[in-house]
């Protein structure tokens, strides 16, 4: 048996946070070592998240600090997983430290972060998107920013994974251009769950407004725009333009994009989608439908269903995840999966539960 590699979360008491707590509880090889969190440090993990009870009944929050001093008393060359949920401006500077920590008491480390702060190559794009100085440049070059489907090996020791949308997008995008099906202009409109906003109440996220109401936000201005386009690129070495269109919908979690874009040439329905069939030949958790994805087959699974239509030179693709798995804490532990030589779907294999 593989000796279980303890795990660590940081920003553990939101959303992100609670999902990643709860795949580590079923997962065969990652076992919590310490859940951190700066609003709830010394609150049982049960009290925020009481679907949890059973799986954590009685660890608690503790603060940055305390988990540095329980990384300190780990044995040498121990190995690590530290998941961060920390907020998008704040991870960089948390995982910096956790590294120094690591690196000062010899642990053998990987991490894969969920905020925006490692999805850019350089602390420069960062700003441009997030108009704020990156916290950690210098570590910029030791992560690697994809979806597992689109990057065979991981070719640096962490991983920053890309947003919710854009994870949703990309699936829909990177094989039209890998295979020079498309043109480089692809339209994407995508409706979102409220829980893509964070646990801190908004007026957007506020029941009242978002209950059976639907609304565009940020139109051809949403932040992973941009994100879309640098991965299309370095997954198939296309330079795309992106219209992005996003829409807050009525339902707490899961994402839906429809990408229209132009074919080179006329292609066939059948033709493209089996384009695709073979582009996620060996991605157990990319599944290409033969008819239209539907949201209930995929909410709280890491399974995504693509779907395809022609007309002409006119193709849609569509594209529905779960934005706090497949899109946040599942995609991460299906890169931590792979970081430590582990089986990708380790931990994630769990259907649909359908009837949400």
């Amino acid at each position: 048996m593989t000796r279980p590699i303890n795990a660590v979360v940081l920003g553990a008491s939101g959303y992100i946070g609670g999902e990643l707590l709860r795949l580590i509880a079923g997962h065969p090889n990652f076992n919590l070592l310490t859940a951190v969190s700066a609003s709830f440090q010394g609150q049982t993990i049960d009290s925020q998240f009481p679907a949890l009870a059973h799986s954590y009944a009685d660890d608690t929050f503790v603060s940055f600090e305390s988990a540095q001093a329980t990384l300190a008393a780990l044995p040498d060359n121990h190995k690590l997983a530290v998941f961060s949920a920390a907020p998008h401006g704040a991870s960089a500077s948390v995982v910096a430290s956790i590294l120094r920590c690591a690196q000062d008491n010899s642990l053998d480390i990987h991490v894969v972060d969920s905020s925006a702060d490692f999805r850019y190559e350089t602390a420069a794009s960062f700003k441009t998107v997030y108009k704020i100085d990156h916290a950690a440049p210098e570590l910029l070059d030791q992560f690697s920013c994809a979806l597992p489907e689109h990057m065979p090996s991981a070719t640096t020791p962490h991983i920053g994974h890309p947003g919710c949308f854009a994870t949703a997008s990309l699936l829909a995008a990177v094989p039209l251009f890998a295979h020079g099906l498309a043109e480089p202009e692809i339209f994407l409109s995508g409706i979102t769950g409220s829980t893509g906003s964070g646990r801190s109440p908004t007026g957007g996220t506020h029941h009242p407004e978002r209950h059976s109401n639907l609304y565009a936000y940020k139109p051809l201005s949403h932040r992973h725009a941009p994100e879309v386009r640098a991965l299309i690129r370095n997954a198939s070495n296309e330079q795309v333009s992106v219209h992005f269109i996003p829409h807050s919908g009525p339902f707490a979690r899961r994402i839906y994009v429809t990408l229209q874009a132009r074919l080179k040439t006329d292609t066939s329905e059948s033709d493209v989608r089996q384009v695709f069939k073979d582009f996620y030949d060996n991605s157990v958790f990319a599944h290409v439908v033969d008819g239209i994805p539907r949201l209930k087959d995929v909410v709280a699974s890491n399974y995504c269903h693509i779907g395809i239509a022609t007309e002409g030179r006119q193709v849609v693709v569509m594209s529905a995840i779960d934005n706090l798995v497949k899109g946040a804490a599942g995609g991460a532990i299906q890169w931590m999966n792979r970081l430590w030589s582990l089986p990708e779907t380790n931990g994630l294999t769990a259907a649909a539960p359908a009837w949400t």
